[in-house]
């Protein structure tokens, strides 16, 4: 026998002292991890979220847990990410949840759907109003485990080709638009379209699609998109607060130690709080270039947000009827909408209104 194989075996050593590893070797593996975005390297802040968190992770393992990130395309499609996940191609993927609401209409409550919650609302609910439990309940029945890592803060609407007057110049018009909202705004006559953000300024360009929308002021400027498409509208009623997550293989997360995946869920609440300031530190600087380069801001006509609010009523009731994981996350989000937008009234929007009046003034 290999003596020294049966020492390292058996712990022991010459006069019977155990020589064990030390406890906290033993509980911190090295351990590497592929995690494919959804999104362009070029879209610092969606993008760097996932950056981030993996930076936290590896910074807090001293190295030891690290987290690769590849930007779409560079492993797997960006619509592609979650499947990826699914099937063992990567350990992680960081996407938006509702581009896989084909799938199964619960994913688009991952993100947020429209007249939904806000992002400030959107985390209470998932960290304090047990959201997270209930979307990881839906993602197990998918092999995943995931956490909110991100969000876009309110969205702006779209830049159209032409402008929008009234209810009657949506009919027909082929938008690209992400998630649920497509199957909402189909019964305003709207034809949706579902494209990765890199590839939405040439479909632009060629009029293979008449609109777009993607994320706001920050994101739009970099992409270009008022150069095609002028009419930049508001709000984007269908992403009041979009959330991206981190999403896992749930086999992965399994073999992971406590310690590991008590620091991922911290590094993946950190990198949501960074990205929801950083797009609101970059978005008002923005705003004002796209208005010197020609962008024509206009809120969106007040029919097409009440036929907008009507069709969501009906989608919602529809899914859930058919949905009963849908019907029962939904449900626990509306239930807190009701109260989150009655405290509002007295908090955020008195206060936000007044200073908004003052701003217009110029006395701020």
């Amino acid at each position: 026998m290999d003596r020294r194989k049966f020492l390292a075996t058996t712990g022991l050593a010459a006069g019977g002292a155990a020589l064990a590893a030390p406890a906290i070797a033993q509980a911190a593996p090295e351990i590497k991890w592929r995690l494919t975005s959804s999104f362009p390297k070029t879209l610092d802040t969606i993008y760097g979220a996932a950056e981030t968190m993996a930076r936290f992770v590896g910074e807090a393992t001293d190295g030891k847990f690290q987290i690769q990130v590849f930007a779409a395309g560079e492993i797997v499609p960006a619509l592609e990410a979650a499947n990826a996940v699914t099937d063992g191609t990567v350990e992680a993927a960081h996407t938006a949840s509702y581009y896989f609401w084909g799938k199964d209409a619960a994913f688009a409550l991952g993100t947020g759907v429209p007249f939904g919650i806000n992002a400030r609302q959107m985390n209470a609910w998932f960290y304090h109003v047990g959201g997270n439990e209930l979307m990881n309940e839906f993602y197990a029945t998918q092999g995943i485990v995931a956490y909110p890592c991100g969000n876009t803060g309110a969205q702006m609407g779209g830049w159209f080709r032409n402008e929008i007057k009234s209810l009657a110049d949506m009919k027909d018009l082929k938008f690209r638009v992400g998630g649920f909202a497509g199957a909402i705004l189909t019964k305003l006559g709207v034809v949706p379209q579902q494209i990765p953000g890199g590839e939405i300024y040439q479909a632009l360009e060629k009029g293979t699609i008449d609109a777009a929308e993607w994320v706001g002021p920050y994101d739009d400027l970099k992409l270009g998109f008022y150069k095609v498409a002028p009419h930049y509208y508001y709000p984007g009623f269908w992403e009041p607060g979009s959330a991206l997550h981190t999403m896992v293989s749930a086999a992965k997360w399994a073999e992971l130690p406590p310690s590991y995946q008590a620091i991922f869920t911290t590094a993946c609440q950190a990198a949501n709080l960074d990205m929801l300031a950083k797009y609101d530190a970059l978005n008002p600087g923005a705003l004002k270039e796209l208005a010197a380069g020609g962008a024509k801001f206009a809120p969106y006509p007040q029919d097409v947000l009440e036929a907008s609010f009507a069709a969501a009523n009906e989608v919602y009731a529809e899914t859930s009827a058919a949905n009963p994981m849908f019907a029962k996350i939904y449900d626990s989000m509306v239930a807190f909408r009701r109260d989150a937008y009655l405290w509002a009234q007295f908090s955020e929007y008195t206060f936000d209104t007044f200073m908004m009046g003052q701003q217009r003034a110029k006395a701020l």
